[in-house]
C-alpha cells in the first residue's frame, strides 16, 4: 500500500469534504490598467496571452510604471508562487514560478490560498485539473469569460492537509521526471526539423532546370470572406487561413470546418489537387505556406487565402512553398502590420523550378517520408511527447478524484 492510501485510509476514509474555492481562497480580479503601456523599463502585466506552459511566459510582455497610477495597486501584485487564471476566451491556468513580481491584468485572476485550508500547490493542481469544468460554466456569446462569482462557487475536493501535500509530493516528482523527458524529446524533435528543413531547401535549390514563376503556373483566385459566427458542425466543408498553420500539414482530404449552407451559392471553391495559400497572418514568417487538397468534394475558401488551379503535382508546389528559398523570395512583398499579408501579385512573383512530373513525383516520395518521420503528430517523437502528456493529465486526475463526504 503506498503512503498516499495510508493517509486516506486513515485520516478520510469515508470521503473528502467538498468546498467551494471562495473559502478556501481569496480570489483577486485583474485591474483595466491603461493603454499607455510600455515595451519595456517598467513592471511586467500579466494578460491571458502570458500563461503559457502552467506558468507566466514574457514573449510578447507589456510593462506598467506603478507611479503613473492614483490607485492603490498593491493587491495587483503577482508574487512567486502565486496561482493565476485566464477568464476570458481561452481558460488557463498557471503559476508564478519566477522570483520576479508582475502586475494582474483584467480578464486574469489569482488565487490567494489560504493554507491552513489549502495546499496552495494543491490549489494549483486541481484548478489546472478543472478546466475542462470550468468551460462548462462560461458565458458570452462571442467571448466566451468566467466570471468570478462563478469561480468562487465552484467546488473542490479538500481532503486533509496531509494528504494534500503527498498528492502535490507525488505530482511534483512526475511532473519534474515528464518535463525532462518531455525537454529531452522536444529537443530531438526540434533537431530533426532543422534537418528536415536543411534537406527540404537542398532538394529544391538542386533543382536546376525550368524556373518559372508561380503565377505562370495556372489562376491565382482569392477566397470569400467568411467569419467565427458562420461555423457550424454539418454544412459546407471550409478552410480557414488561421488553420492552415495549426491544423493542416502539406496535404489533405478532410475539412476540419464547416459553414452555414446557406453561404453555398457566394463561396469561392478549391477542387481536387488545387494549391491552398494562406495571405495573411500574425508575422511575415507566416504568410504563403499552402496545403495540397486531396479530397474529393469542392470545399469554400476563406478571403485570407488563395487558389492555385494548375497542372503540375500539388504535393510537389505545397511542399515548396515551405522552403526558405521561396519565404526569401516574398517576404519583400509582405505588407506589415497588426496583421501581415501579401497579395496575388507579390505570390505570383515567386520563381519556383519546375522539372517533370516524373521527377516531381519522385521528390513528393521521398519528402512524404522524412516528413512522417519528422512531423506526423501520430506516429514518431510528437506522439511520444503528446503521450507523455495524456499520462500526466491521467494520473493527475487519478489523484485528485476523491469520493464526496455525505
Amino acid at each position: 500500500m503506498s503512503k498516499l492510501e495510508e493517509l486516506i485510509n486513515k485520516l478520510c476514509p469515508n470521503g473528502v469534504e467538498f468546498k467551494k474555492i471562495g473559502k478556501v481562497s481569496n480570489f483577486v480580479q485583474g485591474f483595466a490598467f491603461k493603454n499607455n503601456t510600455f515595451k519595456e523599463n517598467g513592471i511586467g502585466l500579466v494578460r491571458t496571452t502570458n500563461i503559457q506552459d502552467k506558468s507566466i511566459s514574457e514573449d510578447n510582455m507589456v510593462y506598467i510604471k506603478p507611479d503613473e497610477y492614483k490607485e492603490n495597486l498593491s493587491k495587483y501584485i503577482i508574487k512567486k508562487d502565486r496561482i493565476i487564471i485566464g477568464m476570458s476566451g481561452t481558460i488557463k491556468v498557471g503559476i508564478n514560478n519566477s522570483d520576479k513580481n508582475y502586475y494582474l491584468n483584467q480578464r486574469v485572476g489569482m488565487f490567494i490560498a489560504n493554507e491552513e485550508i489549502i495546499n496552495n500547490k494543491y490549489l494549483f493542481y486541481v484548478l489546472d485539473n478543472s478546466i475542462p469544468n470550468l468551460y462548462n460554466l462560461v458565458s458570452g456569446s462571442s467571448v466566451k469569460n468566467l466570471s468570478s462569482n462563478v469561480l468562487n462557487d465552484f467546488e473542490i475536493p479538500v481532503p486533509p492537509l496531509e494528504v494534500q501535500c503527498e498528492i502535490v509530493r507525488i505530482l511534483d516528482n512526475f511532473t519534474l521526471l515528464s518535463a525532462e523527458l518531455s525537454a529531452e524529446l522536444s529537443a530531438e524533435l526540434s533537431a530533426r526539423q532543422k534537418q528536415y528543413q536543411f534537406y527540404l531547401d537542398s532538394i529544391y535549390e538542386n533543382i536546376k532546370e525550368n524556373n518559372v514563376t508561380l503565377g505562370s503556373l495556372g489562376s491565382l483566385i482569392r477566397g470569400k470572406r467568411f467569419v467565427h459566427a458562420d461555423r457550424v458542425d454539418v454544412g459546407v466543408p471550409c478552410m480557414h487561413y488561421g488553420e492552415l498553420y495549426t491544423f493542416y500539414g502539406v496535404h489533405a482530404k478532410k475539412v476540419k470546418s464547416h459553414i452555414r449552407e446557406e453561404l453555398r451559392p457566394k463561396m469561392r471553391y478549391a477542387n481536387k489537387n488545387d494549391v491552398i495559400i494562406v495571405g495573411a497572418g500574425e508575422n511575415r514568417m507566416d504568410i504563403g505556406i499552402g496545403v495540397a487538397w486531396e479530397g474529393d468534394e469542392d470545399i469554400a475558401v476563406h478571403d485570407a487565402c488563395y487558389t492555385l488551379k494548375h497542372k503540375q503535382n500539388p504535393k510537389y508546389i505545397s511542399y515548396f512553398l515551405r522552403t526558405s528559398q521561396y519565404h526569401n523570395q516574398i517576404k519583400k512583398f509582405v505588407s506589415e502590420g497588426k496583421i501581415c499579408s501579401i497579395s496575388a501579385e507579390g505570390l505570383k512573383k515567386a520563381i519556383i523550378p519546375i522539372p517533370s512530373l516524373e521527377k516531381q513525383n519522385k521528390i513528393v516520395n521521398i519528402l512524404e517520408k522524412f516528413d512522417k518521420l519528422c512531423n506526423d503528430i501520430s506516429e514518431g517523437l510528437p506522439a511520444e511527447i503528446e503521450a507523455r502528456k495524456k499520462q500526466y493529465e491521467y494520473y493527475r486526475d487519478k489523484l485528485l478524484t476523491f469520493k464526496e463526504l455525505k
